[in-house]
């Protein structure tokens, strides 16, 4: 008999349950044992089809089913499961915001764990690219970059259409995509005497009123003054800001190419730094939503065991989710010197899966005169992807319905979290828009 698949089976209202990634068992790195899963995850995902405008993974499913010899999952050759794999670039809006058949449901889907799960077993058995590796080590990338001398050559030839044609060639690095800028200065280097953390903290909620900055990888060396924005937003609310003392790259780039290793060898570097800001009662902020979301949901669910990697969890917050909760308690200021008019808002995807709610659109809403496009739809950048000559023209094509929301408001400000969605619409858009980090209007709100 066929099994019952009507989407009110056994349903269930309760929020989605996310189970821990086992992936130091033997059993994750099964290959049998891995396809099989994709093909019953394939086949509920096949007979649903409620994900199929949110990337490009679903709509390459779909079309490999019903392009094969049975219109159904078991018509598609394994060895073409890796292509639904290569588009999935994990960022859990499938799992968060359409799945009915997510955990506590019998079915017990979770699509962006399987993919996870064959993109290591993938690393581990065929390693990636070398081009890969280089992309997904920022760090080593950012600090290379801006060495002196160094960042002026890079950011030249980053606009010369001869040496983007070589990029192509060897880095995989499509000759049209937007590619950073390297600052000649780091965030740290900018910051480091500025800000100490001094002062008299004034808990509110689950906040204690300290704040220690993990600046990323991206906010040191491309958007340095996003991170002087943020600790100058901090400061003007009286809350005590300071540089971690030391950090390594959240490890987001090495999950998108399914290099856990990595990711531990990350994670045990950040830790003892993470734990004993908490010891001295700081709570940690990032600017960039993938890494807040790698310390809030990806290394607590790699690594669910640890004690050090709950406290940090908990610990960890989104800027606006954080200046929200001090607004609710009263000790947010509201002395805005600065319209800031009409604001196209992109919701950033690894915002919107920490379920937090749009606290970005909230704190803007503050600020007198201001109105608030919100754009809930995905950019298509997501780290490497939308610069890979590859992916790049699909990732086009998923930012296109933004460019067009975007256009049809006509705002004075386009923004989002996430600057590398950012700059990937605002490329899109050729119109001479710049995407603005939300903080940094809120700041030019402030007039500081």
């Amino acid at each position: 008999m066929a099994e019952d698949r009507s989407p009110s089976r056994e349903g269930s209202l309760d929020a989605p349950t996310r189970h821990a990634l086992e992936w130091k068992s033997p059993a994750f790195w099964d290959a049998a044992a891995l396809q099989a899963e994709m093909e019953r995850v394939f086949d509920i995902c096949h007979g649903c089809r409620r994900c199929v405008s949110l990337c490009h993974a679903f709509p390459t499913l779909f079309d490999l089913v019903d392009n094969s010899a049975t219109m159904e999952v078991d018509g598609v050759a394994k060895s073409d499961y890796s292509k639904v794999v290569e588009h999935c670039y994990l960022c859990d809006l499938c799992y968060q915001t359409k799945c009915p058949y997510v955990p506590p449901h019998p079915w017990n889907v979770d699509f962006p764990h399987v993919m996870l799960r064959a993109k290591a077993l993938a690393f581990r058995e065929r390693g990636a690219k070398t081009s890969a590796k280089l992309l997904s080590n920022t760090r080593l990338v950012g600090r290379i970059a801006s060495i002196p001398v160094v960042v002026e050559a890079v950011n030249w030839g980053n606009r010369q259409p001869a040496l983007r044609g070589l990029m192509e060639k060897t880095l995989g690095v499509h000759r049209d995509a937007q590619v950073p800028a390297y600052a000649r200065r780091s965030a740290r280097g900018r910051l480091k005497r500025k800000y100490r953390g001094e002062g008299e903290a004034k808990p509110a909620g689950s906040t204690t009123g300290k704040v220690a900055l993990f600046v990323t990888c991206y906010g040191d060396h491309n958007q340095p003054q996003m991170v002087e924005d943020l600790a100058a937003v901090l400061a003007h609310n009286a809350i005590p800001v300071k540089l971690l003392r030391r950090e390594r790259c959240c490890g987001m780039p090495k999950l998108e190419l399914g290099d856990l290793d990595a990711i531990e060898k990350y994670k045990n570097a950040n830790l003892p730094v993470l734990a004993q800001a908490i010891e001295d009662g700081f709570d940690l902020i990032a600017p960039i939503p993938s890494c807040v979301l790698m310390f809030k949901q990806e290394l607590p669910l790699l690594f669910p065991d640890d004690a050090d990697i709950q406290r940090v969890k908990r610990a960890f917050f989104d800027p606006f989710e954080y200046l929200m909760q001090r607004h609710a308690a009263g000790l947010l200021r509201t002395d805005f010197k600065n319209r800031l008019g009409k604001i196209a808002w992109q919701a950033a995807c690894h915002q919107r899966v920490q379920n937090i709610g749009p606290k970005t659109r909230d704190a803007l809403l503050l600020v007198p005169g201001t109105e608030v496009v919100t754009i809930e739809r995905c950019s298509g950048h997501d780290g490497t992807y939308g610069v890979k000559k590859d992916t790049y023209p699909i990732s086009r094509k998923i930012a296109k319905p933004v460019e067009n929301r975007v256009k049809q408001a006509a705002p004075q400000h386009f923004t989002s979290d996430c600057v590398m969605a950012g700059a990937h619409i605002a490329h899109g858009l050729n119109d001479g828009t710049n995407a603005e980090h939300p903080i940094s209007l809120l700041r030019r709100a402030y007039g500081i």
